[in-house]
């Protein structure tokens, strides 16, 4: 089973390596997936060997904190978070400022009162400096707490990073002040001005606290698309009680409870009406603008809005098994989960904290050895120490599949894990279901063609009059047309199915038949002109219905399932993105090549089982190519199953979650385009992440470890080596969240 979990300790990727690998090795466990965006994990366990206990006691022991995942939003935790980093980060930067003012305030000609001259009064310029950085260092004490405890069981993290570059500074500013105080003659003017470090103490803390608190703020916008559709549901709700009308909480609703919605309500919880009808608008969910007729029998999604109309429903889906509590748990999965891209990162983050500490001491050895002073050889190994940044590395995957996952939930497209998202930016050959995906999936009358005196309408009549007892599906589209058009049906007596064939019965004492071209051929009355045309609508996709009168063809009803009007614009874009198109389908040979005829579709196979939907994408693999498959996530479960990524294209209640990758929430072919071009843009801004991450660590540590000192003079300061890591994660949050304004050009919305 699946259970995921919140956990608490958590600073950087190296964090989330050791708390994913101290879970793997608990006996029963399958997968991990921790997320460093959202402080949580998702453990998928053999619930006959495990308990959570059992986990949350693996996460304890390597020094982090877990607990069950509560209900509550992760918005508001991340808000509560926020407001304490702002005001330990204020009272921090006032206390910085001031330290900076005094330690290099007279470097650039500030004044200063002669009591805190450090040539004068070198003690008590000194020992203020330090009076001003004690309250900096346990406003941000966490770095110690976690950092130091870390270290020692072995598993340093970005935290011990600081902790440690701070420390030294700290420690080596106390211990020239000590020596000034009692051993003035060793210490030089020069030392107490510009050496005490407690500045570069101050800088580390605040700086590496201004770019937590910036990337918290970032990372926080990642997770918006979530939020919003938590905001999507009401809060309460009527329920219909004893007769009477009672406000109840959401929260108390119960499978079989009677909810009263009037105009301008939100749906509750999913349903069906018992009495009464409306108009929904369904666009929060499904996306499509146009509202949907409701009426009895007819279900409703929660968070859609009652347009107009009373109307009474049962709940049949409460709490967590609503629509969109199942949209709200895709999205976050998908955030929650890891792409394969983000393998490399985790191997290196997982050894990079203690390769970096290794780095420092080898820098501050080296140094010494080659006859600079302490100060300049600590001065290095602590900027070495402060400039390292993991967090970028393990933030570059994270925060893009997040507000990607997020941006394609805004446009109704589910993606169910990072992993077939990322596979979806390789997708160069796209199979398409036709019923259902490139079609509208139900028939409708497309012409009415008269071989006798009869008009039009009294073809339609006739027709209308004997299927309105049929069940057959074309039957009931005849029907459905002629209600359309106001044509009132006729009396029939002696009304007999023919299954497989068609319906007869006898109107105002004739007897009339509707049919295929089967039981014509076998009532002997298939005339030439008659065959000739109904072959004439075969070939443009149409099936006909022959209607005759006693043993005489009097006209003939063409029915199509007609093209979607976005099905064009979306094989349109699939040939922009150089993807081959395929379309599959049950139905005839010539029904589908008038359809590929249409739309310029590439390849075609009719007359295929759902079995053989899958064997014609194991036959595409082979060849190389990386399938998508687009259907309707019920008759097409094997073949999206079988596919590198399956997208189920349906809106409402009926999203296919278990056989589909994707699922297209709109019913709208284009979204599969988006799908695939939205993919391929996260991709991209990981690699760029990826990129800027590995080159800011190869470029920084080298400078900062002063290996470009002896021929160019470039050093850096502990100050400017915080103030570089700090804006390195800020920047590939910032990078990560462009996405929020991708929108597709190959197809107009």
């Amino acid at each position: 089973m699946k259970r995921k979990f919140d956990v608490t300790g958590m600073t950087c990727a190296a964090c989330r390596v050791h708390v994913e690998n101290d879970v793997k090795k608990v006996q029963g466990v399958t997968s991990v997936d921790v997320s460093l965006l959202t402080n949580s994990m998702v453990v998928d366990y053999d619930d006959a060997l495990l308990n959570p206990s059992i986990i949350i006691k693996a996460v304890k022991k390597g020094g982090y904190g877990a607990k069950i995942a509560s209900n509550s939003p992760s918005t508001t935790n991340q808000s509560e978070l926020l407001k304490k980093m702002k005001i330990r980060l204020v009272f921090s930067l006032i206390l910085f400022v001031i330290l900076l003012y005094l330690s290099m305030g007279m470097m650039i000609g500030l004044p200063l009162p002669e009591f805190l001259s450090p040539h004068h009064y070198p003690v008590l310029y000194g020992s203020i400096q330090l009076i001003i950085t004690i309250p900096i260092v346990i406003l941000n004490r966490n770095y110690f707490i976690i950092g130091f405890p870390k270290l020692w069981k072995r598993r340093p993290n970005m935290d011990s990073l600081v902790a440690i570059g701070t420390a030294t500074a700290l420690i080596y500013g106390i211990f020239i002040l000590i020596e000034y105080a009692f051993f003035p003659s060793l210490v030089t003017d020069a030392m107490i001005s510009n050496n005490l470090y407690f500045e570069s103490a101050g800088a580390i803390l605040t700086l590496v606290t201004v770019g937590k608190y910036l990337e918290v703020r970032s990372k926080g916008k990642t997770g918006e698309a979530i939020a919003r559709l938590i905001d999507l549901a009401p809060k309460t709700a009527f329920v219909l009680k004893d007769g009477a009308e009672r406000e109840t909480p959401v929260s108390e609703i119960k499978v079989g409870d009677i909810i009263v919605i009037r105009p301008g309500f939100k749906i509750p919880v999913d349903g069906i009406i018992l009495e009464g009808e409306s108009s929904l608008d369904e666009s929060a969910i499904t996306g499509e603008s146009m509202p949907v007729d409701k009426h009895v029998g007819n279900k409703v999604i929660t968070a859609t809005i009652n347009q107009s109309g009373f109307f009474h429903f049962r709940a049949t889906a409460v709490g967590t098994d609503t629509t969109l509590s199942r949209i709200i748990a895709l999205v976050e999965e998908a955030g929650n989960s890891k792409a394969p891209i983000a393998r490399l990162a985790d191997q290196i983050s997982g050894i990079f904290v203690p390769i970096v500490i290794g780095i420092a001491i080898i820098s501050t050895t080296v140094w010494l050895i080659a006859g600079e002073g302490l100060g300049f050889a600590l001065s290095m190994g602590i900027t070495v120490l402060v400039i390292s940044c993991p967090c970028a590395l393990g933030l570059a995957t994270p925060v893009a599949i997040m507000v990607g996952t997020g941006k394609g939930a805004e446009n109704g497209i589910l993606i169910k894990s990072a992993e077939s998202f990322e596979i979806a930016h390789q997708v160069d050959t796209v199979v398409l279901d036709k019923t259902g995906t490139i079609t509208h999936g139900k028939p409708e009358v497309t012409d009415v063609i008269s071989l006798s005196e009869y008009a039009a309408d009294d073809l339609i009549r006739l027709a209308s009059s004997l299927e309105t007892k049929s069940e057959h599906p074309l039957g009931k589209a005849v029907v459905q047309y002629a209600d359309k058009k106001g044509i009132s049906p006729l009396a029939v007596s002696s009304f007999q199915n023919r299954s497989g064939y068609g319906v007869q019965g006898t109107i105002e004492d004739a007897v009339y038949y509707a049919g295929n071209d089967t039981w014509m051929r076998q009532l002997e009355i298939l005339s030439g002109l008659a065959e000739k045309t109904a072959d004439d609508l075969a070939r443009n996709g149409k099936t006909p219905i022959f209607l005759a009168k006693e043993m005489t063809i009097i006209g003939i009803l063409a029915l199509a399932d007609t093209i979607k009007p976005t099905s064009r614009e979306a094989i349109e874009g699939f040939h922009r993105d150089g993807i081959h198109v395929v379309m599959v389908t049950g139905d005839r040979l010539e029904v589908a090549q008038a359809i590929q005829k249409e739309l310029g579709i590439e390849t075609v196979h009719a007359g295929i089982l759902p079995d053989g939907k899958a064997q014609i994408i194991a036959d595409l693999q082979k060849e190389g190519h990386i399938v998508a498959m687009v259907g309707d996530g019920i008759n097409d479960a094997v073949a999206l199953t079988k596919a590198d990524v399956g997208m189920a294209i349906g809106a409402g209640t009926d999203i296919a979650i278990e056989s589909a990758d994707i699922i297209l929430m709109k019913s709208d072919l284009r979204d599969a385009v988006l799908a695939i071009e939205l993919s391929r843009k996260t991709i991209a801004n990981i690699k760029m992440n990826l990129f800027w991450a590995f080159f800011y660590n190869v470029i920084g540590i080298p400078i900062a470890a002063g290996v470009f000192f002896p021929l160019f003079g470039l050093k850096l300061s502990p100050t400017l080596g915080s103030l570089a890591m700090s804006l390195s994660s800020v920047s590939v949050v910032l990078n990560a969240l462009r996405l929020k304004w991708f929108h597709s050009s190959k197809t107009k919305r």
